[in-house]
């Protein structure tokens, strides 16, 4: 196989991919619909944190790599990978309009000997039954004249052990000879993982996240429950966790975030409909998890009214927009559901996250182009509550509670360090 790859979805899972393969001396080309994010690749910058611009400028001065909103360029590569953002839609239904229009982005582009790799999250047949026609509208057939396989992304943004490099990657193809392609061409980069079919490759992802949000939602759950009878739900944790068999801890928060878990259990429960089965397990785990900003927020004004303020024009601080800690990605985060609940209050927002110093256009919501707040600006007691959603390393938590009369603790990040007060709630 030759050594030319094409990526499309230069995101947080398209650039670590990326990186491994021009690791190991091979071309690539990057594409994406956005032509700002071409732009910057193509100066050497980077817009993710965890990828430094020097790296980009490596690639981009070694002329091995560029990027492009030209999709004619797919002919020059030899596989092209498939990173794009699968979301759900208001309804909560399934969105699969961006690989939809990247596969006929392709069919367009197809040649003879490409291979052809999904990694982006999605319900077991998809590969088979969604993309395999509209690729086969170019007048190829998969499986004979291009290969065809799904290769789930595992990537864990900001996870200072296991970068892409480190985590097997499991690979299902079309056929055989699709799966023997799609194995050759990852081995180069990873330990790869084979099995039997695409749809067994699509639903190891989908157990994977489906398994994470369960028992997220268990431990939220329980969370609830042990605040109404006075027990602390991290203890529990703490003691529960010396058990060396049997038990993994997982840990409650103010809701879900990043792109995979809030999403990926509903792909299935849609998918289920199709074969009269009812996910009961996962809806429930879904309607727990969802109701966690509800219940910050129920927090917040039983903590607030305590102390005989009035949640309504209340100036309220929001440590952390990321959806988990040490990451410039805010995909899905709880933060958002929180400060829209807060307006919906008429409370006064503002935040604090070293990692957002604005908080980029989202598609919806009043909070675009707020700024972060230097906490080094604010007096002591300023804001009438601060509300701790992401558990940053580098946010001055003692200040945090300086600078406002109640700080309510979604992450149990005040009392790890050390800095119990009367001030502190946690929920």
């Amino acid at each position: 196989m030759g050594k030319n790859v094409g990526v499309i979805g230069l995101g947080y899972v398209g650039l670590p991919l990326l990186r491994e393969f021009l690791a190991k001396e091979f071309r690539a080309i990057g594409f994406d619909i956005d032509s700002e994010k071409v732009d910057r690749l193509n100066r050497g910058e980077s817009y993710i944190r965890h990828i430094p611009d020097s790296l980009i400028r490596s690639w981009v001065e070694g002329d091995r790599f560029f990027s492009t909103t030209d999709f004619t360029k797919l002919k020059d590569v030899d596989a092209i990978l498939i990173c794009v953002p699968t979301p759900l839609d208001h309804h909560e239904q399934p969105d699969l309009s961006f690989v939809v229009e990247t596969c006929e982005a392709i069919s367009q582009n197809l040649r003879r000997g490409h291979l052809v790799v999904l990694e982006s999250t999605t319900y077991p047949g998809t590969t088979d039954e969604v993309m395999k026609p509209i690729l086969e509208k170019s007048g190829l057939k998969a499986g004979v004249d291009f290969c065809l396989a799904y290769s789930p992304e595992r990537e864990d943004p900001g996870n200072p052990i296991f970068s892409t490099a480190k985590i097997p990657k499991v690979v299902g193809g079309f056929t055989p000879a699709c799966l023997q392609r799609a194995v050759e061409l990852y081995q180069e980069i990873v330990e790869v993982v084979p099995v039997s079919s695409t749809a067994v490759a699509e639903s190891s992802k989908i157990l994977e996240n489906t398994y994470r949000a369960v028992n997220i939602a268990l431990v939220n759950e329980l969370k609830m429950l042990f605040d109404r009878m006075g027990i602390d739900v991290w203890e529990v944790i703490r003691a529960a966790s010396t058990k060396p068999f049997g038990f993994q801890s997982f840990y409650p928060g103010p809701g879900l975030g990043g792109h995979c878990i809030p999403i990926d259990p509903f792909y299935l429960t849609w998918k289920a409909r199709e074969y009269d089965f009812h996910t009961r397990f996962i809806e429930l785990a879904g309607e727990i998890n969802t109701h966690q900003p509800f219940y910050v927020i129920d927090r917040l004004t039983r903590a607030m009214n305590h102390c005989n303020i009035s949640i309504v024009g209340a100036k309220i601080l929001i440590v952390g927009i990321a959806y988990k800690p040490n990451v410039d990605d805010n995909r899905e985060s709880p933060a958002f559901k929180i400060m829209d609940l807060l307006y919906r209050e008429k409370a006064e927002i503002e935040y604090h996250d070293p990692y957002f110093p604005s908080i980029p256009p989202t598609r919806k919501g009043s909070y675009n182009n707020m700024n972060s707040i230097d906490l080094g600006t604010i007096t002591d007691n300023y804001y009438d509550a601060a509300v701790i959603v992401t558990d940053h390393a580098n946010v001055d938590y003692s200040q945090v509670m300086k600078k406002a009369k109640i700080v309510l603790d979604t992450r149990n990040v005040i009392r790890r360090l050390g800095l119990q007060s009367e001030k502190l709630w946690t929920a």
